[in-house]
């Protein structure tokens, strides 16, 4: 159909129960082709979770001016619109539907999960609320989702509202561009951090030359602690702009000298900006068995992202029933999880003949950066003489870049895990579910500047050295339209994390007590029962 075409959302719903992959942009109908989909450099669910919905604040904050111009060319015509716009609605993958190579070599359609919708409407249950959670012998066996899976929950969101918020974050978009604030400050910017990079790097080697090797250790860890921030904002295409550029100074920092794969990372933290929060879809909130900031996790939900279920088991009760006791102790060996699951991903990319944009290069030179960092990590471990020294300096070096993490999980853990639907806007979505780490100016280069997650996750690309600037407008932007812009110190933060933890910790506890009350007066019934029986033979006799 032609560019003119007029899409009525029933149209629209028909074709996405036919198998398209539609997207709305600036009133457009977007048609995203299988072939584009599998090389989307941000993963394909960065454009699943946005089938039916209208996606162009999300579009806009993450692409680049040249990649906008491209857009029109998957265009299939307008779309029509309600006097607030288009009227979202609920992608397949959100409700456990998804497209995949069936036995005659063609896209089906595959339930990898059964939703569950909220029968009330609380702040941790909202009547808009979709999860997902494991298939059951019991559940439907269709063989497709339906017009009414399509159909989003009702919403306690007002759309005019919604529909404000989004025209005034495009206002506020604009205003910074107009400031040059994506333009990267490489001298005031990266020149101190690259002269702390080599500082932090010298005073490491200087110490293991001279057998100080637990000073070493502790240098190597606040290496990366730094570096890591200039990865991400490689990730993120927020220094070159480039994307190929980009991509290989990221890989030369996050592999070749972090060990860390940056396509997992980048596939990964795209997610997470998009569905920040949501317990079946963001990867950063799904830490089963050890965390659960949220009591929908106690129901065994399964993950989008990680296409499993969370079970909610012996192991994890354990854990998450003291997970306010050993968030500290966990955090501190944070790392090794990101090596797991860097190599998973890497692992699958061997068999996945589709891979994302960059082709076989990106991948080739994530293994050769692998290679090369344990040839060199592991010569610095051989080198200190014994196993037991080794230990000691991989832990230390290790565990020094734990304040990164805890850091990182400050900005979300404490924040609503409610899904408010497809309804709600991406500013809205973005400021409900993060909060900044207030911190001294001086003391910024600690975060790398990533305290200022709320400007962050509403303008993910915008150079790190000017955030700073960019959320004076921001927290402008917040009161004109009503938003809580979140806010608090490092102190404070640890706080409020450790009460959210320590109040799904309690629930397991209580669950604990209930069942154990339950088994009792099961126990004691059962014994009553055999009691009567027996004292029934007795009479006879």
């Amino acid at each position: 159909m032609g560019a003119t075409t007029l899409w009525t959302r029933d149209a629209v719903a028909s074709r996405i129960l036919a198998g398209e992959t539609l997207i709305i942009y600036r009133d457009h109908l977007l048609r995203i082709p299988q072939s584009w989909l599998n090389a989307h450099p941000g993963g394909s669910l960065a454009l699943l979770h946005f089938v039916g919905r209208d996606a162009t604040d999300e579009i806009e904050a993450y692409h680049l001016d040249h990649t906008l111009t491209l857009i029109p060319r998957y265009s299939i015509g307008r779309v029509q619109l309600t006097e607030h716009g288009w009227v979202p609605l609920v992608p397949p993958v959100m409700t456990g539907w998804v497209r995949r190579l069936g036995p005659g070599g063609k896209q089906e359609w595959f339930q990898e999960a059964a939703d569950a919708r909220s029968l009330g409407d609380s702040e941790v249950s909202p009547s808009s609320q979709i999860l997902l959670v494991q298939k059951s012998d019991a559940s439907s066996h269709s063989s497709a989702p339906s017009l009414s899976s399509l159909q989003p929950p009702p919403s306690s969101l007002s759309p005019e509202v919604q529909a404000r918020h989004s025209k005034a974050y495009r206002a506020l978009h604009k205003r910074i561009v107009d400031a040059g604030l994506y333009k990267t400050p490489y001298l005031t910017g990266y020149g101190p951090e690259v002269l702390r990079y080599t500082l932090l790097a010298s005073v490491s080697a200087y110490a293991y030359h001279h057998n100080w090797l637990m000073t070493s250790a502790v240098f190597l860890g606040l290496f990366w602690h730094q570096l890591v921030f200039t990865a991400h904002d490689l990730g993120h295409m927020g220094v070159t702009h480039n994307w190929a550029v980009d991509r290989l100074l990221a890989t030369l920092i996050a592999d070749f000298i972090g060990g860390l794969s940056i396509g997992w990372w980048v596939q990964n933290h795209n997610v997470h900006h998009l569905v920040t929060n949501h317990p079946s879809h963001d990867p950063d909130i799904e830490h089963i068995p050890f965390f659960a900031i949220s009591p929908h996790f106690l129901s065994s939900l399964w993950s989008s992202y990680y296409k499993r279920t969370m079970h909610f088991d012996r192991f994890a009760k354990f854990f998450i029933a003291v997970q306010h006791k050993l968030f500290y102790v966990v955090m501190a060996f944070a790392r090794f999880n990101l090596y797991a699951n860097s190599y998973t991903f890497l692992y699958q990319k061997v068999w996945d003949t589709k891979r994302a944009r960059g082709g076989y290069w990106a991948w080739r030179l994530e293994i050769i950066g692998l290679i090369f960092f344990w040839s060199w990590f592991g010569r610095v471990l051989y080198g200190c003489g014994t196993w037991q020294r080794a230990l000691a300096y991989l832990l230390v070096s290790h565990v020094v870049t734990s304040p990164l993490h805890v850091q990182i999980v400050l900005s979300h853990f404490s924040m609503p895990t409610g899904d408010l639907g497809p309804f709600e806007s991406f500013p809205h979505r973005q400021m409900r579910t993060t909060t900044d780490v207030i911190c001294p100016e001086s003391m910024g280069f600690i975060h790398g500047g990533l305290h200022l997650q709320v400007t962050h996750h509403l303008f993910p690309r915008l150079p790190r050295h000017n955030l700073k600037r960019a959320s004076a407008l921001v927290k402008k932007f917040a009161k004109e339209e009503g938003l809580t812009y979140a806010e608090f110190g490092f102190v404070n933060g640890n706080k409020e994390v450790i009460g959210v933890l320590r109040g799904v910790a309690e629930q397991v506890k209580l669950i604990g007590q209930v069942a154990r009350v339950e088994a009792q007066e099961a126990m004691d019934k059962k014994l009553a029962v055999a009691d009567e029986v027996y004292t029934g033979q007795q009479k006879s006799i």
